[in-house]
Order: C-alpha cells, then sequence, then structure tokens
C-alpha cells in the first residue's frame, strides 16, 4: 500500500485537541453523527474555499465516543497552491470557523514520509478516575470516572506488571475481523494526586479497540479488592474476552500525546507499522 504524496500535493500536519463529550468519536459516520474527523474537514474545506472538495484526514489514534484528546496527530494532503495561498491563514481561521469543543494549535508541512498513523512509535492515555466519597469535582465530572469503592493504588501497580510488555491482549480488546490484537504495552502505571484523582498512564505502539478502558476496569477490581492483584495477567494468559472485565465509561479517557522518531526514521516506521505481527513460539521440547 503506497503513502506517497501525489504531484502537486503537500502533506500537512496537524496538531489537535477535542472534548469527546458531545462527539460520536473521531471518524465520520454515516447517519449525521457528529464526530471530530467531520468538524474538522468541515471546517477546512470551508475556511480554504474549497466548496465541494473534502480534504481526508489521516489520524494517529481513532478515539472512541466520549473519549477525550490533548495530544491527537492528523494530517492532510492539500494542493500545494492552496497550501502556499492559505498557510499564514488558515490556523486562525480555523479557531473562527471551528465548535468550542475542539481546536487545532499547530498546522505546518510535514517531513517526508511522515504519516500520523503509522509513522507513530507509540500513543500515551491518560485515564483519571477517583474513590473521593463525596464524588467527583463538579468543574471535572465531564473528565474523571467516581469509582464508588476505596480504590488501593499499589495493589493496581502490582497487577500491571503482568500486563506490560508484548503480548495478545485479546483478552482486552474487542476483536475486528482481520485484525490482530498483538500490542507492546510500553507504561501502565498509576498514581494519585494530592487531589484525590487517580491517574492512570497507559503507552503502547498502539491499542486495539477497547483496550485501555477494558486495562482500567479489570485493575479497577483489583484495586477495590474484588480480585487479586495476580487476576489480570491470569486474564491476558487466558487470551478471550473475559465477562468480568468492564469496559469502563469513555469520558475518564484522553490521548495526551503521540510519540514519533526523529525525521529520517519516519518511512521505515511508516512501512513497518503495516506489517500484521505474530507473537513469537513459545515452550520447546
Amino acid at each position: 500500500m503506497s503513502d506517497e504524496v501525489q504531484p502537486g500535493f503537500v502533506r500537512v500536519r496537524l496538531d489537535l485537541s477535542y472534548d469527546g463529550s458531545e462527539f460520536s468519536g473521531w471518524a465520520k459516520q454515516a447517519g449525521g453523527r457528529r464526530t471530530v474527523q467531520g468538524e474538522v474537514e468541515d471546517a477546512l474545506r470551508t475556511v480554504t474555499r474549497s466548496r465541494d472538495t473534502t480534504y481526508e484526514l489521516t489520524v494517529a489514534g481513532r478515539t472512541d465516543a466520549g473519549v477525550h484528546a490533548r495530544g491527537q496527530v492528523a494530517h492532510v494532503d492539500l494542493p500545494q497552491g492552496l497550501w502556499a495561498e492559505h498557510r499564514g491563514k488558515l490556523l486562525k481561521r480555523l479557531a473562527g470557523r471551528l465548535p468550542k469543543d475542539v481546536r487545532v494549535w499547530a498546522l505546518r508541512e510535514a517531513p517526508s514520509g511522515f504519516n500520523a498513523r503509522f509513522s507513530a512509535i507509540w500513543r500515551r492515555y491518560a485515564y483519571r478516575v477517583t474513590d473521593n466519597p463525596g464524588g467527583v469535582d463538579p468543574l471535572l465530572r465531564g473528565h474523571v470516572l467516581w469509582h464508588d469503592w476505596p480504590l488501593d493504588v499499589d495493589a493496581m501497580n502490582e497487577a500491571a506488571q503482568a500486563l506490560v510488555g508484548e503480548h495478545d491482549f485479546a483478552a482486552y480488546c474487542k476483536k475486528r475481523e482481520g485484525a490482530t490484537t498483538i500490542r507492546t504495552l510500553q507504561e501502565l502505571s498509576l498514581s494519585k494526586g494530592a487531589d484525590g484523582i487517580i491517574t492512570a498512564t497507559v503507552r503502547a505502539d498502539a491499542f486495539c479497540h477497547n483496550m485501555v478502558r477494558s486495562l482500567i476496569g479489570a485493575l479497577l477490581f483489583v484495586g477495590d479488592g474484588h480480585r487479586a492483584p495476580d487476576w489480570p495477567g491470569k486474564v491476558l494468559a487466558v487470551g478471550v474476552r473475559d465477562s468480568a472485565v468492564h469496559v469502563v465509561r469513555p469520558h475518564g479517557l484522553t490521548l495526551e500525546e503521540v510519540g514519533y522518531p526523529p525525521d529520517e526514521l519516519l518511512a521505515a516506521r511508516n512501512k513497518e507499522a503495516r506489517n500484521k505481527r505474530t507473537l513469537p513460539p513459545t515452550g520447546c521440547c
């Protein structure tokens, strides 16, 4: 599958953030549902006076309905003439055209080999939850989950250790036809702030559908004492969905940052990420 920028076009990187509360996820959908991609593409078409032409965005991570983003990355291929004409004005024009729950913070010509999705080497999410008996601060209610049981953060961190590394996360993913569930979970750690909010940092090369929210659901069961710290690891090893693993609500989840390699390695990463992964064989004689 070629990812060459067509002659006469320039690839533009967008850095953006959004409050996912009123969106049906990132990706455009049939039926007129409101999506982040739809809003940004509509705004881009308007401010570039492109009439009936839609320049389609490619995104680093397709967030689900209700999930937020602080450090989302996308790219779009624009005609060179259009980019030259509008580049100095696009950011401010987009700010005036976009709804208040999505912002584009930067627009710049992408280096050679860049693909917002396939060039990424990691995505970092944060899931925020509080076990405060009084509930969630009303000013944070759209971004923090309230868990109505005291949580043992040390036990949750102990449980998380068995999940880090390259594994088949089929037990924690919503299976999609033809898609692998093998991922490398680079970091899974939790800390509790002075404000009583527990932040789970989850970083991986990529995520499969519902993976982060399922992992958090398993760790919450450990934190509130319903399961032992070794339970999430046992679920992972079985490799099938466990009805006891709940997919927690989306509003506590935020895509915080996307990482990319140095410019000279972008094209190689772009190619590598398209290969379907398999795990090495285990066991022996």
